[in-house]
């Protein structure tokens, strides 16, 4: 099981106001009629109780959808050791920006990012990964900085999240899935229907990239960044194949409409 710490980004409890709680809440006050006063003679015990109740519900109500809110946001506001939420904004237009240094995955813990080559991706090299969307378009960016110096990696967004072996990250996020699997046909395995984030490190062993595509992730089905050997193939037969899985980084992306959903639920229940 993962050990997670509170991210950077702080989060306040919701605060309910005085007319959601109920007027008399820590003042005092006889409510009759739906006024409040002084003087004015307290009903029977059981009229004041029917006011309280519903208050009490309500109140209630309102602290479960908070709970509810901060446990449907985790997934993009908590991260594990050693990793960072650098920012996080879910509303309609979703961003996201996380940020972690690469570890040796072991069966206590597993960080977000893990490294399963050292030599190419060394131990507390870093990255980021952000995610700019709107209604129907995706921007996905890439940092990394502590690689090999002047060497070209191949990386993607795969549909699972990071695990102790490589394969754990499952295979490429497509926005129209090839019924053939593995796929490696150029019409499916290609930047437009998929996100390549192939990049060539400097001097330093740091670089960037970005892709761009004209559609959104599909709720649930694009879970994190995963590093290859080399650079990605195009050709008929090898499309989108680039070596091994040298690192992954799990990643939050497009929470938003998994939350919306979830909230959606838990109002039916309530209400």
């Amino acid at each position: 099981m993962q050990r997670l710490r509170e991210s950077s980004v702080a989060r306040k409890p919701a605060e309910v106001p005085e007319d959601a709680a109920g007027p008399a809440a820590g003042r005092g006050r006889a409510v009759h009629g739906g006024r409040a006063g002084c003087g004015v003679t307290p009903a029977p015990t059981s009229a004041r109780a029917r006011p309280r109740t519903a208050a009490r519900a309500a109140g209630a109500s309102v602290a479960a959808l908070a709970t509810a809110g901060t446990l449907l946001l985790a997934p993009a506001a908590v991260a594990a050791d050693g990793d960072k939420v650098t920012k996080n904004t879910v509303n309609q237009d979703y961003s996201v920006t996380i940020a972690a240094q690469f570890t040796r995955p072991n069966g206590a813990m597993l960080s977000r990012a893990l490294t399963y080559d050292p030599k190419l991706v060394p131990v507390n090299s870093h990255v980021t990964v952000s995610e700019r969307a709107n209604s129907d378009r995706t921007r996905v960016g890439l940092r990394v900085d502590g690689l090999v110096a002047n060497r070209t990696y191949g990386a993607h967004v795969h549909t699972g999240t990071c695990g102790v072996r490589p394969e754990s990250s499952g295979s490429h996020y497509q926005h129209r899935k090839d019924p053939r699997t593995p796929s490696v046909d150029p019409a499916y395995a290609n930047p437009k229907n998929e996100v390549w984030l192939d990049f060539t490190t400097d001097g330093k062993g740091e670089a960037s990239s970005e892709s761009r595509n004209a559609w959104r992730f599909r709720s649930g089905e694009a879970r994190s960044v995963v590093i290859h050997e080399h650079r990605t193939a195009t050709k008929a037969g090898v499309a989108g194949t680039a070596g091994r899985v040298v690192a992954c980084y799990s990643v939050p992306f497009n929470q938003s409409k998994e939350a919306a959903k979830a909230v959606s639920g838990l109002l039916g229940k309530l209400f």
